[in-house]
């Protein structure tokens, strides 16, 4: 779909759909979680959380707004990548472009794994030198992030991060469709996940290979420069392998699970959190001035 309708326009009007289908797919995710989990907590989820506050609705702004940033700016690669192919530059195609299903189940986890190492090479340079931590502090504002937090990134930042999207067709023939939903639902959706705040009971904080909400809020409270943390995607290898792991014994981890095996987080605590009141998100005049009116309420299902 994204080929032919690529081969009807120009770069311009290719870039301008595939921001608005980014938008859409981003604001329904994220969004859909963010209802669920931070518009009207309950005790029971909030066991489940990693930091036990909630972020304010100013802060949240302030994802969503430089989400908007990172969606335009990481459908430029995708753009190029289908325009290029006329100039002999890509190798992007569209329906089965002559390949078997075989292939196309191949690409994708090319992709994935080819991807998911690149992300934690270049996040980890993002914590190890002092030029790429410019690019990418501007993420690390958020140290309790929302599900909006997922590409909240300035523009440098988050082109680097997209440029598999325009590497890749250049080295192999990818079906572009397949490439664009990788990122857009696979990559993105793991990334709501990542950014929930929330953990499961499968896959816990303490799996031995995957990376977890947990593992990625630590990344977002403790990782800065000099100090890389759990800058890997999907897997855990990578960050073993470097070493930059957090580990911690059950009396002094601070994943939800052993905090709530502790006894730390009681229904006491929970009736006493000052919740942020997230309605003026629904206020035209909030996005403009990003002033709050009232105070903080409390707010809680019971």
């Amino acid at each position: 779909m994204l080929y032919e309708l690529a081969q009807r326009g120009n770069f311009f009007t290719t870039w301008a759909l595939l921001t608005v289908l980014a938008f859409l797919l981003t604001l329904v995710m994220s969004g859909a979680m963010f209802r669920l989990y931070y518009w009207r907590p309950s005790f029971e989820s909030w066991q489940q959380k990693s930091n036990p506050a909630y972020p304010k609705a100013t802060m949240v702004r302030r994802e969503v707004l430089q989400m908007l940033k990172g969606i335009y700016t990481a459908t430029l690669c995708p753009a190029l990548a289908l325009h290029l192919v006329d100039a002999g530059w890509s190798k992007a195609y569209g329906g089965l472009g002559g390949h078997s299903v075989g292939y196309l189940i191949f690409t994708f986890f090319v992709a994935w794994v080819g991807s998911d190492l690149y992300e934690f090479l270049y996040h980890r340079l993002g914590h190890s030198k002092a030029f790429w931590w410019r690019q990418h502090k501007s993420h690390h504002v958020f140290y309790n992030p929302s599900p909006f937090a997922v590409i909240a990134d300035d523009h440098v930042d988050q082109f680097i991060r997209s440029a598999p999207l325009l590497l890749l067709p250049m080295v192999m023939p990818i079906n572009m469709d397949l490439l664009f939903l990788t990122y857009g639902a696979f990559f993105y959706g793991y990334g709501v996940y990542l950014h929930w705040g929330f953990e499961l009971a499968w896959p816990n904080a303490h799996h031995a290979w995957i990376n977890t909400s947990f593992q990625h809020y630590v990344h977002h409270a403790r990782s800065t420069l000099h100090k890389p943390l759990h800058t890997g995607f999907f897997f855990k290898i990578w960050d073993q392998i470097a070493k930059s792991t957090y580990d911690a014994e059950p009396e002094s981890c601070i994943c939800a699970r052993c905090s709530t095996a502790r006894g730390e987080r009681t229904r006491e605590a929970f009736d006493a959190l000052e919740n942020p009141d997230y309605s003026p998100l629904l206020s035209a005049s909030f996005w403009l001035r990003g002033e709050v009116a009232g105070v903080q309420r409390r707010q809680a299902s019971r």
